[in-house]
């Protein structure tokens, strides 16, 4: 049975996915205390890079904006790996967006909102969180965005 923050995701359309494996040699997620740290998540699906490029040159803004949501997602996923319930979530610490940006892109704020907004539908003001939105030149696998989540958990 799924608690209240899975429900959450299934009104509004979403699945939580299953946790990426890493690509090198790192793990997904740890807990430190009451805090989880999950590694920079690619927008992912199925295995899958979902858009390759950079942002302000093949991938478009709203396109990134998306991939974001899908990288907070993937972030969730990972969080659920070693804290076992997302119910768990006290609060949305903080949330570190990578861009990789076309030389001329500045709207690197505008993509980030799209893990933010996420954060925020499904976890409500639990979801409300410090961040900062990087554009960098390039990210694995060529990706458009890198997205990293930082969660106080209730103590169990």
């Amino acid at each position: 049975m799924s608690g209240a923050v899975e429900a959450k995701l299934a009104e509004l359309g979403l699945t939580l996915p299953a946790v990426v494996p890493p690509l090198a040699a790192y793990q997904p997620a740890v807990q430190s205390g009451v805090y989880v740290y999950t590694s920079g998540q690619l927008p992912m699906v199925d295995g899958k890079l979902q858009l390759s490029g950079k942002v302000g040159g093949e991938v478009t803004a709203e396109e990134a904006k998306q991939l974001a949501a899908t990288c907070a997602l993937n972030a969730l996923a990972a969080v659920k790996s070693v804290a076992g319930d997302l119910d768990r979530i006290k609060r949305v610490v903080k949330v570190v967006g990578f861009v990789a940006s076309a030389p001329d892109f500045t709207g690197q704020p505008g993509v980030i909102n799209g893990a933010s907004e996420l954060l925020g539908a499904v976890l409500g003001d639990k979801g409300v969180h410090a961040r900062s939105a990087v554009g960098v030149t390039v990210l694995p696998l060529d990706a458009p965005v890198e997205v990293e989540v930082q969660v106080e958990l209730v103590e169990a």
